[in-house]
């Protein structure tokens, strides 16, 4: 498996294992967790990408339950994990509206409560969730530094930030921001042609694409308007003997930006394949002819 060098000290593998619906099936003990975990590092994929909200601000205690009964685990791989997002459920269920909380107080406070419930001592990349329009971006610089020269944290990133939402946070920083996750798919094209991905091309950041298979609507055979990509996915699939959800990833892994998937199934056997996605071979005419079927139109 291929690795992203986020910074001098930091490095993913170039498919990151995602655990936003680890706790949406029946079987969350650390068993099947483990399980899970293993299948990912038996193909190299040694990143996982958590949050504090996921599960209803549960499932990086599931990952943690997991680590105390398999410490050895939790030395063979990065973790990255995100905050700032408040909703009004389990540890916030007393609060009166779902809001965002990029202050400093907030911020030390989610992680300390991360490392507790993952029962880790270093977070290797932790993410502002999403853009908080209230934010005092020079108290929350300082708070992402001060959280770096602690150790609890290697290293700071965002998540779903816009260009001048990035230049705005990195500017009150000493240290830099290593990645955006944003979404990305053939489904979730905005990036292409918005300038997200050439903001971060031009800056050499490595973005991370959250949802890279829409969700799973790709599949949806009753969707009319997908039709024809789904039938161009499946063309090459037998062609190349990849599934077709292989196929829709490796699109994203040809692109230069270096695009690191962000994976959230809960099967293990597609699990065990999602290696497959780096060995589909796809030259510049097949990118664009799944482009084009994705948009519904040639390009102009």
């Amino acid at each position: 498996m291929n690795r992203i060098q986020l910074s001098k000290n930091i490095s993913i593998s170039r498919m990151v294992y995602g655990m936003w619906r680890v706790g949406d099936v029946d079987d969350t003990s650390p068993k099947h967790v483990q399980a899970k975990i293993e299948a990912c590092l038996e193909q190299g994929i040694t990143t996982i990408d958590q949050a504090d909200i996921y599960g209803g601000y549960t499932a990086e205690a599931i990952l943690g339950n997991c680590f105390a009964q398999a410490p050895k685990l939790a030395e063979q791989v990065e973790i990255i994990t995100k905050c700032d997002i408040v909703a009004p459920v389990g540890r916030y269920s007393d609060a009166k509206i779902k809001y965002y909380d990029t202050s400093a107080a907030h911020i030390k406070n989610s992680i300390d409560i991360s490392l507790k419930e993952m029962r880790i001592e270093k977070i290797d990349v932790l993410l502002i969730h999403r853009p908080d329009p209230f934010m005092d971006h020079h108290e929350t610089g300082k708070a992402l530094d001060d959280a770096i020269a602690s150790g609890k944290i290697r290293a700071a990133g965002v998540s779903n930030f816009k260009p001048p939402d990035w230049n705005l946070l990195q500017s009150a920083m000493k240290n830099t921001l290593v990645t955006n996750q944003i979404e990305i798919s053939v489904l979730a094209r905005d990036a292409f042609t918005n300038g997200d991905l050439a903001f971060h091309q031009q800056n050499n950041v490595s973005p991370m694409a959250w949802s890279p298979l829409g969700g799973g609507s790709l599949f949806d055979e009753t969707e009319a308007k997908t039709k024809a990509l789904r039938d161009v996915l499946t063309r090459i699939s037998k062609e190349q003997n990849f599934s077709m959800d292989a196929i829709a990833i490796a699109w994203l892994l040809k692109h230069p930006a270096n695009i690191a998937p962000v994976m959230g199934t809960n099967n293990l056997e597609r699990i065990a394949k999602f290696s497959d996605a780096m060995k589909v071979a796809l030259d510049r005419q097949t990118w664009f002819e799944i482009l084009t079927a994705a948009q519904g139109h040639e390009v102009a």
